[in-house]
């Protein structure tokens, strides 16, 4: 009996299960993405066949297209900012959960909503109204003598509100945070307090070290969801808002296939932003042998 049959003997039960995921991932992922590699080296416009261009879609994003250098500003203004603003507020309240509050499951219900209803629509909407010219906000900042005028429609203020719009969708990381508290023992910080520790030399000797697994998780998810952040952009800003101050990647990546038609051009740039994700996962994996320290 050959090598394939004894294999095909010993796994085809499990073959025969794991199928269906098989042809989804096959259908809907390889073959999409293969195609997509394809169409990237051409010129398409969805209603022509595509024309064999070779390396120069990639070589005009970076050379003739200024947008696409916007883009790219804007998205990483979004991406490195919002994402530790957000990982500080969740860790925070996290913390302040931690301390043992009566109706723990309440409250942390209710902090998590905002990562359910933060990527939607209505409140890519309800954003946009209420740091519109006649928005709440404005109501609230007259109090303290601020001239009113429209966040959104500024473009030194425009990316300001939808970094804010990232940062209250801390939910899902507030409770990776608090799961990842509770498994501190208290032992650690009974034997730092009787050593004279104080909550500042605790929280930077014992809960940091301790957290760096989930905070590495944590890390590394809301970099790849902040780079492919498009609903907030695409409702609140338009087609890049004022300057293209809200331009992001994903935003423009959208109007050159599905507006401009230029699907081959679309297809570059989705790659490229497979590479740079790519490649900020991976500096995080190597440098994480130095700061992320699990228990043996």
């Amino acid at each position: 009996m050959s090598i394939i049959s004894r294999w095909w003997r010993r796994n085809k039960v499990a073959l025969l299960f794991l199928s269906p995921w098989l042809l989804g991932l096959l259908t809907l992922s390889l073959i999409p993405m293969m195609v997509s590699l394809y169409l990237s080296f051409t010129n398409y416009n969805l209603f022509q066949s595509p024309d064999w261009v070779g390396w120069n879609n990639y070589i005009n994003l970076f050379t003739n297209d200024t947008r696409y250098i916007k883009a790219l500003e804007v998205t990483f203004i979004y991406v490195f900012v919002g994402v530790p603003l957000q990982l500080t507020l969740a860790l925070a309240l996290a913390m302040f959960l931690n301390r043992g509050l009566a109706g723990l499951e309440l409250f942390r219900g209710i902090f998590y909503i905002p990562s359910l209803l933060g990527p939607s629509v209505a409140i890519a909407l309800l954003w946009r109204k209420v740091f519109g010219s006649d928005g709440l906000f404005n109501q609230l900042v007259s109090n303290f003598g601020i001239e009113p005028r429209s966040w959104i429609g500024d473009p030194d203020t425009s990316l300001l509100t939808l970094i804010l719009l990232h940062v209250w969708q801390f939910g899902s990381p507030m409770v990776i945070f608090l799961a990842g508290l509770r498994q501190i023992p208290k032992e650690y910080y009974e034997a730092a307090s009787i050593d004279g520790a104080g909550r500042v030399g605790s929280f930077f000797r014992i809960t940091i070290p301790m957290l760096t697994p989930i905070l590495f998780f944590n890390l590394v998810m809301q970099i790849i969801n902040a780079f492919q952040a498009f609903t907030s952009a695409f409702i609140v800003g338009g087609n890049g808002g004022v300057l293209d101050s809200t331009l992001f990647y994903t935003l423009y990546l959208f109007i050159a296939g599905f507006n401009n038609f230029q699907m081959g051009y679309a297809s570059a740039m989705a790659w490229i932003l497979l590479l740079i994700i790519g490649f900020f996962t991976a500096l995080f994996f190597l440098s994480s042998k130095k700061w992320v320290h699990y228990e043996t």
